[in-house]
């Protein structure tokens, strides 16, 4: 277009130029106003959403939410979406818009499929591991079309897992594990291109192990343990090429390992065990030499042991126990620098340790090898494994002495020579293994007599030496292993002479075998403080006299006890005892000794009382009577002062009545609460959760506020939370305790910024804290008491970082007469075999660097 006029052309110019930024600023002001209105939509559909789950929710859920609610539900759109962006656990966009739902380990309860993924299409993160959530995953979960991480693992999600999961393809970890799923993977999971983790381990799922799965390239973790899958490992899975971990454990799967396993050239973690697999192990297993962790015990594999396995030098960590697997020790098996576990427990490995390389494998922490067909003697290098912790060659053909340079190993926990052909004398140098807690070197033949030194392995709970030619009398140095609790066998030797008084030491001891040697003498004394004994055997020995009253030997039978010289007492079989002063215990001592002790306690009540009235006439005296509110530095707690319903009437002023914001934590028994009271003393209170109108609820939570009482009220030790009080007003019961400023120690884990301050000085302080707390309850306490429940969440700490171990509704007593076996209780993954000691792991959950399966 041309124009005469230059005028007329920088007009028109000017005209356009001006009605385009007109129509643009009109149309930017239109599209900001949909996108402002939209955007408000969405803020209060998704709020509205999220508050009608929370309230579908149980009540001590709802407690933990605390934080969502709109503080002015007529608000505008930005006041709106400060509020709902502010809630815990939410994160927003720019825009307002929710992204992440991180709520793990919450203890929420209720149904999921109330949750509302509808109105949460731009979700890009959900975390509710470690709930109670129930029920079925709703098909409406395919909402979530921008997701990449969905973690719903831990709870009790049950029924099919949904085909829509299937079509998230933004999905980059999925995690569905410990939870009640049942049916068959999906085979469209294998549309999942973009996954680097999928975990659906312990659930109840069954069927085959879709081939599809083998479409997953860039899958780094596939975790399927503890299922019912049978059938065999697909040949499809040798293309997962970035695959360091794969967990096939506990599952009934079968057939041979295909060689494509081979092909997986990033494999580090391959865990196969108690499953049905036969054949050989595949040749190509460690080409790579990538492998770090193998396990694959209790199934049917034969042959040899791949060749490649002497070049696996990287291995850390390997189970093949119970297997037919055929090696030779000198030939089969390299130098692993790294190797701190091995079990090749019930095999077919043969040669002689002599020539072997184990003992070049500096970082053994534990070798076991027994139930196979080893020969030769046990050479003096053992003494070089200093690291090593168990050690057990028992049930193999080893000849010749124990070697000396066992006392070496002082980090040896357990030790295990039983059924071999080991001969000599026991050496003195076993004395020197201080840390031991098992040592059994029965069924050899093994003489001369018992070390005076075994009296300093102090910390054994198990001690066997049966069936050897062992002579000599017994030491009474065996009366220093107090700790001595699952087993004393000495039966079938040569032993001679009479039981040492200072057996009665022995008070945590739950069974003695004394059977088939040539004892002598009575047995009374020596039994006198065995109170925790429930087995005795002392048959075919010259033992005489009357029986103890242990409940032991009230409890025996004749063939416990025949064959002895002149036993007497109340058991079938045996002639009863004439009367006589040896079984009556001396009454003028009981009673001068009760006169003293009945004396001292009038005493210490007497000074107690006139201290407290005393105490109460100079405090009328200068406070007056018209003083209400108790001064600073009062001690509420102190016994003079104590008042219960005053302290009540406190604690409820103080939380006033128990509100959420003063919530500091839950737990599976109770909330606790921050309380200042008006001395200005800050205490924690926990509040026991009110029981449904259920008696059963009713007696565990009864059970549980006496348990904490009973086990606090035994205890004084800095590492252990002090009980201030406690009291039962109508549905409340609550305990006092001290407040520590920074909480748990999870809570200051799940923080990246706390976490990064308790630098590994502090942690290292954390760690002796709670060792010495367990040393105190197992070993100084009487009875000794086990927590049961030892887990991060239970352990507080002060502003100095020193550590305090605290709820002890869990705890047990551990009286005698009883079995110390417990029902299985506590947090998953603290939980010690069979719940018979406090477990401590919390070392590994304080190094994030650290992932070894225990």
């Amino acid at each position: 277009m041309a124009f005469c006029n230059p005028n007329v052309q920088e007009s028109l110019c000017s005209f356009f130029l001006f009605f385009t930024l007109l129509l643009a600023s009109s149309y930017s002001s239109y599209a900001l106003s949909s996108i402002s209105t939209s955007t408000t939509s969405v803020t209060v559909d998704q709020a509205m959403a999220l508050l009608e789950w929370k309230d579908s929710l149980n009540n001590q859920s709802q407690t933990v939410l605390h934080s969502w609610k709109l503080l002015d539900p007529n608000a505008t759109n930005s006041s709106l979406q400060s509020d709902l962006c502010s809630w815990y656990g939410i994160s927003c966009n720019q825009r307002g818009i929710i992204t992440e739902i991180n709520l793990p380990s919450m203890g929420l309860q209720g149904m999921v499929k109330n949750f509302p993924f509808p109105s949460l299409p731009s979700l890009m993160r959900l975390n509710l591991n470690n709930n109670s959530l129930f029920g079925s995953v709703p098909s409406n979960i395919g909402n979530l079309s921008v997701i990449n991480y969905l973690d719903l693992s831990k709870n009790h999600l049950s029924e099919l897992i949904p085909l829509e999961i299937c079509s998230l393809t933004g999905l980059e970890i999925l995690s569905l594990g410990d939870n009640c799923f049942h049916g068959s993977i999906p085979y469209e999971m294998g549309r999942l291109k973009n996954l680097t983790s999928l975990t659906l381990f312990s659930n109840n799922l069954s069927g085959s192990i879709p081939t599809s799965l083998g479409n997953l390239s860039n899958l780094q973790q596939l975790s399927l343990y503890q299922n019912k899958l049978n059938g065999s490992i697909p040949v499809s899975l040798g293309n997962l090429r970035y695959l360091t971990i794969l967990r096939l454990l506990e599952n009934q799967l079968s057939g041979i390992i295909p060689l494509e396993i081979g092909n997986m050239s990033s494999l580090k973690n391959l865990e196969l065990g108690d499953n049905h697999f036969s054949g050989v192990l595949p040749q190509g297993l460690c080409m790579s030499r990538s492998l770090v962790n193998f396990s694959a015990p209790n199934n049917h594999f034969t042959g040899l042991i791949p060749r490649g396995f002497k070049n696996c030098t990287g291995l850390v960590r390997v189970e093949l126990q119970n297997n037919q697997l055929a090696a030779t020790l000198s030939k089969d098996f390299g130098v692993y620098e790294k190797l701190n576990y091995i079990d090749l427990r019930n095999n077919q490995l043969n040669g002689e340790l002599t020539s072997s390389t184990w003992f070049q494998c500096k970082n053994l922490q534990a070798l076991l090898m027994s139930g196979n067909k080893i020969t030769g003697k046990i050479p003096p290098d053992v003494g070089k494994l200093t690291q090593l912790h168990e050690l057990d060659l028992s049930s193999n053909y080893l000849v010749g002495e124990i070697p000396k340079e066992f006392g070496e190993l002082t980090y040896l926990l357990y030790l295990n020579l039983r059924g071999n052909q080991l001969s000599g004398s026991l050496p003195s140098e076993i004395g020197k293994l201080y840390s031991l807690t098992t040592l059994d070197l029965s069924g050899n033949s093994l003489s001369g007599q018992i070390p005076k030194e075994i009296g300093n392995c102090s910390n054994l709970l198990y001690l066997d030496l049966s069936n050897n030619r062992l002579n000599g009398s017994i030491p009474f140095q065996i009366g220093n292993i107090i700790y001595l609790q699952i087993l004393l066998d000495l039966s079938q030797n040569w032993l001679s002479g009479e039981m040492p008084s200072q057996f009665t030491n022995l008070g945590k001891l739950e069974k003695l075998n004394l059977s088939h040697n040539q004892l002598s003498g009575t047995i009374l004394s020596a039994f006198y403080g065995m109170y925790s004994l429930t087995s005795i055997d002392i048959s075919y020995n010259e033992f005489e006299g009357p029986l103890p009253k242990n409940r032991a030997f009230q409890n025996a039978t004749i063939e416990r006890l025949r064959n002895n010289t002149a036993l007497c007492g109340n058991v079938s079989g045996l002639q009863p005892c004439e009367h006589s002063s040896l079984s009556k215990p001396d009454n003028k001592n009981l009673i001068i000794v009760m006169v003293v002790v009945l004396s001292l306690l009038f005493l210490l009540f007497a000074s107690a009382s006139i201290a407290c009235v005393v105490h109460q006439i100079i405090r009328l005296r200068y406070v007056g009577k018209k003083q209400r509110t108790p001064s600073p530095g009062w001690n509420l707690f102190s016994v003079c002062n104590f008042d219960g319903k005053n302290l009540y009437q406190e604690i409820i002023k103080a939380t006033e009545d128990f509100d959420a914001k003063y919530c500091i934590g839950m737990g599976g028994s109770g909330s606790v609460y921050k309380a200042k009271l008006s001395t200005n003393q800050v205490v924690a209170v926990k509040k026991l959760h009110q029981p449904l109108q259920d008696e059963y609820e009713e007696d565990a939570k009864k059970k549980t506020f006496s348990s904490e009482i009973r086990a606090l009220t035994e205890m004084r030790h800095r590492n252990i939370v002090k009980l201030y009080g406690f009291c039962s007003v109508g549905q409340h019961s609550l305990l006092v305790y001290d407040y520590f400023e920074r909480g748990s120690l999870a809570k200051v884990l799940e923080n990246n910024e706390l976490a990064s301050e308790l630098d590994w000085e502090k942690r290292i302080v954390v760690i002796k804290g709670v060792a010495n707390a367990l040393s105190y309850m197992h070993n100084d306490c009487i009875p000794p008491i086990i927590h049961r429940d030892i887990s991060s969440n239970n352990i507080l700490l002060n502003v100095k970082y020193e550590a305090c171990v605290s709820d002890f509704g869990t705890a047990r007593l551990m009286q005698p007469y009883s079995s110390n076996y417990t029902p299985l209780v506590g947090t998953r993954g603290y939980i010690a075999p069979g719940n018979k000691f406090d477990t401590f792991l919390i070392i590994v959950e304080l190094d994030s660097e650290l992932d070894f399966k225990f």
